[in-house]
């Protein structure tokens, strides 16, 4: 049986892979997620542990969109595109240093785990654009590293035009410069006077503007779209066949730092899926309300604090609502309601044996800014490999998992500052870094205000 889309609130008609890709949002304000989740078998794992990167992408998509809407030969044409531009031939290599395992997710254009799947979903846009006709207008919210990730993957590229928000003065400066350098006619970006939350609360907003989303065609970046996490859970796949030799057996345990929920549900797609995975080490900085929920079963936001990991700067993680549709036994008209109840009051609980039961799966961890500069200290002094704060907080959170995957999911170049504390200076700078600081840049500052936001850009695309 072929794979629909649904939405996590139960209230949108069944849709395509190209269409799910295309629509990001769902229309009725929650997430799309595939009607059922394909079941890997042993044999297949144990064949999977022998592809490239590339080929097992082919393989993982594949099972998520039918032939007749994305064909196979062109699915691989996609992805050797997408991930021609990284700077290793493994795309996501798998490294030893000082005992234990660190899984690169910095070697593509933008040296962040985000040019993973930011790069295929730049290329599956175009492709569906050119197949099918029309425009896109990609409206985005950014942290950091997504917005650099989705200009790169989309930039120049016809019948796109791209809008990234990132809070201002609230990310790195590389990060910033990284998007507000690049100066293609099809590139706009809002540097909003508040925090991530806010940038992603307007996102929202347009895109729940029915009227608005149409007539320019508002398309996904952010994590809520479906292709990015079907990206991502590929180096899942790809990390456990290189440390398993092709066991089906062998459990491993991973480490992510995440502040949206989108890289470590990407994970639990995996594990659905049939990857046998024993922990997932969900990391969080001072902004701790994923932490908190795995902890507590309450999930409420408070104030954002700006860290030295921004990217992770977030009280409102978009994917949670994915995880809560399955932990909540797929059922979407309890969800749409957990979720009115959240806007109401700030915050939902879950009764405690939905707890427990996610505490099967994930082990919670807080890590403070004293502990991330520790730990990049300590492991730069012992190795000399450099974490950057991100990462970082992944390492500090699996200190009871000394076998576990950590996902290294930036250069440390990015942070130059917060290495720089640790370690008393910044690190070198690789190539594609070199004279950013120089170029110039474009970018508007504007309220965190959606009305706002919306003029701009009415005004930008009249």
């Amino acid at each position: 049986m072929s794979v629909r889309y649904i939405s996590t609130r139960g209230q949108v008609e069944p849709l395509s892979f190209s269409q799910a890709v295309m629509m990001g949002l769902a229309t009725d304000g929650g997430l799309l997620l595939p009607d059922s989740i394909p079941q890997i078998s042993s044999a297949q794992l144990s064949r999977w542990a022998a592809l490239s990167f590339t080929d097992l992408a082919v393989e993982v998509i594949r099972l998520f969109a039918t032939e007749a809407d994305l064909p196979t030969a062109d699915l691989r044409a996609i992805c050797q595109r997408s991930f021609a531009r990284f700077g290793r031939p493994e795309v996501t290599p798998l490294v030893h240093v000082g005992g234990r395992r660190i899984l690169e997710l910095f070697h593509g254009p933008t040296l962040a785990f985000k040019d993973v799947a930011l790069q295929l979903l730049g290329n599956l846009f175009e492709y569906f654009l050119a197949r099918d006709g029309g425009s896109l207008t990609i409206l985005g919210a950014t942290s950091g590293d997504t917005g650099s990730a989705a200009i790169h993957g989309v930039r120049g590229r016809s019948g796109i035009h791209i809008f990234i928000l990132h809070p201002h003065q609230r990310v790195s400066p590389i990060q910033e410069r990284q998007m507000t350098t690049v100066m293609d006619a099809n590139v706009h970006n809002v540097a909003i006077q508040g925090s991530f939350d806010d940038g992603q609360r307007i996102v929202k907003d347009l895109f729940n503007d029915l009227d608005f989303r149409k007539a320019y065609q508002l398309g996904a970046i952010n994590s809520i779209n479906w292709a990015r996490i079907l990206a991502q859970a590929v180096y899942y796949f790809y990390a456990w066949g290189q440390l398993s030799a092709g066991n089906p057996q062998r459990r491993v345990s991973f480490a992510v730092p995440t502040g949206n929920f989108g890289d470590i549900f990407a994970g639990y797609l995996a594990f659905r899926m049939g990857l046998p995975v024993e922990r997932l080490i969900l990391a969080t900085n001072r902004n701790d309300i994923l932490t908190r929920f795995f902890q507590s079963g309450l999930y409420g936001a408070g104030q954002v604090v700006p860290t030295l990991s921004p990217s992770m700067d977030i009280q409102r993680a978009s994917n949670f609502e994915r995880y809560l549709y399955y932990l909540l036994d797929e059922d979407a008209a309890q969800v749409g309601r957990l979720m009115a109840e959240l806007e109401q009051r700030g915050q939902i609980a879950v009764p405690e044996v939905k707890r427990q039961l996610a505490a099967t799966l994930f082990t919670a961890c807080a890590v403070s800014e004293v502990e991330t500069l520790a730990q990049i200290r300590t492991f730069y002094q012992a190795t000399g490999y450099l974490l950057d704060p991100h990462t970082a907080v992944g390492f500090k959170a699996a200190d009871s998992f000394p076998d576990a995957i950590c996902l290294a999911t930036a250069h440390p170049a990015k942070f130059g500052a917060a290495v720089a504390e640790a370690i008393g200076h910044e690190p070198a700078l690789p190539p594609e870094l070199l004279g950013l600081m120089e170029r110039p840049s474009r970018c508007a500052v504007l309220a965190a205000d959606t009305a706002v936001v919306k003029q701009h850009m009415i005004d930008t695309l009249a």
